[in-house]
């Protein structure tokens, strides 16, 4: 029997940072290199990767990364994974442009070379796996899905997906390949989950495409439309309106130039008119209701963008009377009450908004109909459902079990479960690291959660400071403790508790000097701790409380 384990490493019980293992014999497949954006309690995080510990381990029987489309979720993690581990990456001519992009602006992977561009007809032979891809509908043009053909049945990974009969040919499923793939046969199932709550119909993308048109044409003043950058789909539909509205177009973002040319390049966002793209600076030969600006970035970044503009903080833009703010991307419910708040803001400058998602039901990813008839399609002998939280997971479950599952046919795992095929079933078999590695500027991996706890308590309660200068040989104080405070208390106000605080401090190093044994991590301990009882006494707050001790040695002195 062919030996096979699925390990999803990351991208599971969670939105985002989508990495899948699949081990076939004495070969590892890896299925997307994803990376997620923090949430607001990530204090400093920049991003979030896949721990590669596993793969680290077995680096020399990784046969390849594949990838199913273009997004930071399936490629963001490429520039980290690549530096530790040399494989060769397989994805469709604009997913692997987009992946360059990516690994080649990284210092320690821009001579990386091993790009393999494949389509919906290359089939990859690596003995005991063959492996094949399918063409899916997605926001973004060339996403695939991936089939692994073993001995044991396929192992199919869908990628994100959704179903729309009416998509352009950049975006049409290839239903027969689906189909054909369901008549192979299928052991299991790896489908994305994260829309799996959703029992609305989504609007088809020429439904969207009307709605951009309408608010785009009678809009009688200037419009700043917020989308994700790499939502190229929402940007062909905007670029259309606005061509067919007589209105200009002004792109602001940092990433989307590098996106937008890649894709025309390839012929993957067109441009009806060469003249439609202008400066900002030629903004003003224009009338307001003949232009639009159009605010992109990475997941979040449009909305922050928005809140710049209407607090006039924005480096060139600024929300005026009159002006139309058009949110058409559908932010995630971590993203929820940020655009409330900005959606205030923007009202308070004079502006109005307009979310796509007030007419129309909006998303990229498979709703519980479409889930349902891709299992049906493929008829797997287990389900697996990945990409979402918990409660998302456990909602595609429910379909399944609709269509006749029974329980021990879904597997819900968690991040580093392995999954073993073993005597005709699919069983849990142990674990592997899968942790979340952050990304802090150019850390990597360095920020844990002591560090994580006291950037949250230095934003909550802040910081205070003891400073004082001893001389051991003499057993005496040389400098009076002087204390600082930021973030904790307003010192002008507070000067009773400043005061006793530096008294309580004098009397501990005045007790530890008459003591014979010195410390001086004992010292410093023993301040933090009668300090910070203290001060919860007196305040209800635990500020991160930081003692620094001198000691006088002649004409200069050490600090401790």
């Amino acid at each position: 029997m062919t030996k096979i384990n699925i390990i999803p490493l990351s991208g599971i019980r969670e939105s985002g940072k989508n990495l899948f293992v699949v081990e076939v014999d004495n070969d590892i497949f890896v299925l997307d290199c994803g990376l997620r954006y923090p949430e607001n309690e990530l204090l400093g995080i920049d991003t979030i990767i896949p721990d590669f510990t596993y793969l680290k381990e077995n680096a020399n029987r990784v046969a390849g990364v594949f990838l199913t489309h273009g997004h930071p979720d399936a490629i963001g993690a490429l520039p980290y994974f690549l530096e530790e581990i040399q494989a060769p990456v397989f994805g469709t001519k604009l997913t692997i442009e987009l992946a360059k992009l990516n690994v080649h602006r990284y210092e320690a992977t821009k001579r990386f070379k091993e790009f393999h561009v494949i389509d919906e007809f290359t089939e990859i032979d690596f003995g005991s796996t063959v492996i094949s891809f399918f063409r899916t509908t997605h926001s973004i043009p060339d996403s695939v899905g991936i089939s692994l053909k073993t001995a044991e049945g396929n192992i199919v990974y869908t990628g994100d997906f959704k179903f729309d009969q009416s998509a352009s040919a950049s975006y049409k499923t290839d239903f027969a390949r689906l189909a054909e793939i369901g008549r192979e046969g299928v052991l299991a199932l790896l489908s994305t989950s994260s829309n799996a709550e959703n029992q609305q119909s989504v609007a088809s993308e020429l439904q969207i495409a009307d709605e951009v048109y309408d608010t785009i044409l009678y809009w009688e003043g200037r419009i700043v439309v917020a989308c994700v950058a790499s939502n190229l789909q929402r940007v062909q539909q905007v670029i259309d309106a606005s061509y067919r509205s007589n209105r200009k177009i002004v792109l602001t973002g940092q990433d989307f130039g590098k996106i937008i040319r890649t894709a025309m390049k390839l012929g993957k966002l067109t441009l009806p008119d060469e003249n439609l793209f202008i400066t900002q600076k030629e903004m003003k030969k224009y009338r307001p209701e003949e232009l639009v600006i159009l605010e992109t970035g990475r997941m979040g970044e449009p909305i922050r963008a928005l809140q710049k503009m209407a607090k006039g903080t924005h480096r060139t833009l600024k929300i005026q009377e009159g002006d139309l703010v058009y949110i058409t991307t559908t932010p995630t419910i971590a993203m929820e009450t940020v655009v409330a708040k900005t959606e205030d803001i923007i009202y308070r400058a004079g502006g109005t908004v307009k979310n796509i998602s007030d007419n129309l039901v909006v998303s990229g990813h498979a709703n519980a109909n479409d889930l349902q008839l891709m299992l049906n399609l493929m008829q797997p002998k287990y389900l697996i459902p990945v990409q979402g939280e918990y409660r998302q997971l456990a909602a595609h479950a429910n379909l399944a079990k609709q269509l006749g599952y029974q329980a021990n046919q879904v597997i819900i795992a968690g991040k580093g479960d392995v999954l073993s095929y073993q005597k005709g079933e699919l069983v849990l078999n142990g674990a592997v690291p899968a942790e979340n590695v952050m990304i802090d500027g150019k850390g990597i991996g360095d920020i844990g959660n002591i560090v994580l706890r006291d950037r949250k308590v230095l934003s909550e309660d802040g910081i205070f400071v003891a400073v004082v200068t001893i001389s051991r040989r003499e057993k005496k104080i040389i400098s009076s403790p002087q204390i600082t405070s930021r973030g904790f208390v307003y010192v002008k106000a507070s000067r009773d508790l400043i005061r006793e605080s530096a008294e309580l401090v004098q009397s501990i190093v005045e007790t530890h000097l008459a003591e014979d044994g010195f410390d001086w991590g004992n010292l410093k301990q023993d301040i933090r701790d009668q300090l910070s009882r203290y001060l919860f006494e007196q305040t209800r707050r635990r500020p991160v409380i930081l003692p620094v001790i001198m000691e006088a040695s002649g004409r200069k002195g050490k600090k401790y």
